[in-house]
């Protein structure tokens, strides 16, 4: 098996583990990938892996901290790379994600200026969304965060 095929294998099981809600099992896992593929590894490598061990912090600082290694991944990701992982990924939709969870995690933290410009981001990247599951998962991520920070 490639190693691409490895890794994303393992991302998938990984997943699974914290979809069934054994978060510590999920941690663990994404942890060791992350060692296997490391900071300069394969941008589509580490910006799922980092997207998804952010959501299983539960330090909003070590949440923002795992959010900003995927921006980091998706800024040196291409789009002809993300569509090998999945054909609708673009890098600019992806973005739209990263930014509504640094949002956020800003929110989170009491960082109000610093998750509006966050959610302006996410925004401005909001007409790259795919239509769908995953797209109005994020639209309305941000709606609600849109709204939360006009009542601060």
């Amino acid at each position: 098996m490639p190693v691409s095929d490895e890794v994303m294998a393992a991302i998938t099981t990984a997943q699974q583990a914290a979809l069934s809600g054994d978060r510590p099992r999920a941690r663990e896992l994404f942890g060791e990938l992350w060692t296997r593929i490391g900071d300069d590894g394969d941008p589509t490598h580490r910006v799922t892996p980092a997207h998804f061990m952010a959501d299983l912090q539960d330090d909003p600082s070590q949440e923002l901290e795992w959010d900003r290694r995927a921006l980091a991944a998706a800024d040196v990701l291409t789009d002809d790379r993300a569509a090998s992982f999945h054909p609708l990924l673009t890098v600019r939709g992806m973005r739209a994600s990263l930014h509504a969870s640094l949002a956020a995690d800003y929110e989170r933290l009491g960082r109000l200026s610093e998750a509006r410009e966050q959610l302006h981001l996410a925004e401005a990247a909001e007409p790259d969304l795919p239509d769908g599951g995953y797209g109005e998962l994020v639209r309305s991520a941000m709606a609600g965060l849109r709204e939360r920070l006009r009542q601060h």
